[in-house]
């Protein structure tokens, strides 16, 4: 038997993803399962961009690219990031890769020594610890309350910094709370971030076009422009572009790092597919009016959900001000039994017990990082939004 590493034995399989195979096994059983996992849009990928696609296609656009992009899309990277955020790069500070997962986890290898820290605030997405743990780094876990609307405050990262430390991530809107930083809260831990020049940023801003509430996105470099070379803004069109699947990510950041990204990339994966540069051309400079119509209705979906669930005794859900996720709280459902006897001691077990009983499909808050609590992801209908409400209502109910 072939001896596993050590690197690889460090870290667990992504819970979302495993979550979501769970999901289509259990349906191709024939089970009714209502799946509130999957962190991807219901729509489809617009019209203008599958045409952009099938264009390149028949035009021979099918063959290896440079490993950090085409040119043409890295001009139009250049151009987003000027016109939406207010930063400034050229096309020799950008690298394409096949997704914004890609892009993170070539930042850390391309930095992180054994014992290097890196600081993730929590709740966290699943795959910011374990990416460090692979590079043989140490996630420092800096718990956010909800009291504090689950975001870091500038007194615990300034507690968080250590020598050691490397990075800080920062996930703005969240997965999985939704929270969104204001301008002045990037700016109060721009202040601690200014006063250790060790320190970097990495701020993954996914979900950026995905906010509520008259919240006006801002990213940490366009508040912070006197740390832009200590910065490294990543981005991608998987979620305001229903994309999940083109695999296409990408990251501005200062040209030493940027180099040593497209280096490392040309000894794993190479560049990015062809047909999905394409595509991505066509989303940042075509037509985005579609994003609002489709903001709308996510945010439609998250009014519900918060309707509906603060009205199921035992559960507290916050408003999230952005991505399309809430975190509802279940602390006040631990301890109680199932109608077997079951005890509910943990959000695990009460995730288990949804899907047993009701065929509900959450994620478990251990998961990311806070508990006792549950990710639901409210990236489909209001019909499935209303009728899993309604099953987990009975579920919590059926609790003594």
């Amino acid at each position: 038997m072939i001896t596993l590493s050590s690197r690889v034995q460090r870290i667990r399989p992504s819970p979302s993803s495993m979550a979501t195979g769970r999901v289509k096994e259990l349906r191709a059983q024939g089970r009714n399962i209502i799946g509130l996992t999957s962190g991807e849009p219901d729509f489809d990928t617009p019209p203008h961009i599958i045409e952009a696609a099938y264009a390149a296609m028949k035009a021979g656009k099918t063959r290896y690219t440079a490993v950090e992009g085409i040119p043409e899309l890295r001009r139009a990277i250049c151009d987003k990031f000027k016109r939406e955020n207010g930063l400034e790069f050229t096309p020799d500070q950008i690298v394409v890769g096949n997704g914004g997962k890609q892009i993170i986890f070539n930042a850390l290898t391309c930095t992180v020594d054994d014992g290097d820290e890196v600081i993730v605030p929590a709740p966290y997405w699943v795959s910011y610890p374990d990416m460090t743990l692979l590079n043989g780094g140490v996630p420092v876990i800096v718990t956010c309350a909800a009291e504090a609307g689950y975001k870091m405050k500038p007194e615990q990262l300034e507690a968080a910094i250590t020598p050691r430390t490397k990075w800080l991530i920062l996930n703005s809107p969240c997965n999985p709370t939704g929270a969104a930083y204001t301008r002045e809260e990037l700016a109060a831990l721009g202040a601690v971030i200014e006063r250790h020049p060790h320190v970097w940023v990495m701020t993954d801003d996914i979900y950026e076009h995905l906010v509520y509430d008259d919240f006006v996105f801002t990213t940490f470099a366009q508040v912070n422009p006197q740390l832009a070379e200590r910065t490294l803004t990543i981005n991608g069109v998987s979620k305001a572009f229903a994309m999940t699947g083109w695999r296409l990510g990408y990251a501005g950041g200062s040209r030493p790092l940027i180099k040593a990204m497209i280096k490392l990339q040309s000894q794993s994966t190479g560049n990015a597919s062809s047909v999905s540069q394409s595509a991505a051309l066509a989303a940042l400079t075509g037509p985005t009016d579609f994003i609002e119509g489709w903001r709308r209705q996510y945010q439609a979906r998250r009014d519900l959900l918060i309707d509906k669930l603060n009205a199921i005794d035992g559960v507290h859900c916050p408003t999230p001000t952005g991505a399309f996720y809430v975190y509802p709280s279940c602390a006040g459902l631990i301890g109680k039994k199932t109608t077997t006897g079951t005890v509910i001691d943990n959000d695990s077990a009460f995730v288990m017990y949804l899907l047993d009983t009701q065929d509900v499909a959450v994620l478990q808050g251990e998961a990311y990082g806070v508990s006792p609590a549950f990710r639901i992801s409210f990236a489909t209908s209001i019909e499935q939004l209303e009728e899993a409400c309604r099953r987990i209502a009975v579920a919590c109910a059926s609790l003594a």
